[in-house]
């Protein structure tokens, strides 16, 4: 890798990296409500925001670790 030049692009602009990083980040949310109504019957409403916020951190942090790119 060397040194950006005035010519340089970057692949991909930051609307097309949110634009992709959706789908990833709300399956994870969903991912992580559907454990937390597993684990309990019926969770406090806090409890369920934190499932899925949690687990649409763990999908993204899982996404960018097997593409090996930082969005």
């Amino acid at each position: 890798m060397g040194a950006l030049t005035d010519d340089h692009k970057c692949p991909k602009g930051g609307f097309s990296r949110v634009i992709s990083t959706l789908p990833t980040v709300g399956l994870g949310a969903i991912a992580g409500t559907v454990l937390c109504f597993a684990i309990e019957e019926r969770p406090a409403g806090a409890m369920v925001l934190a499932a899925a916020a949690l687990g649409g951190v763990l999908a993204s942090a899982v996404r960018q670790a097997i593409s090996g790119s930082s969005l």
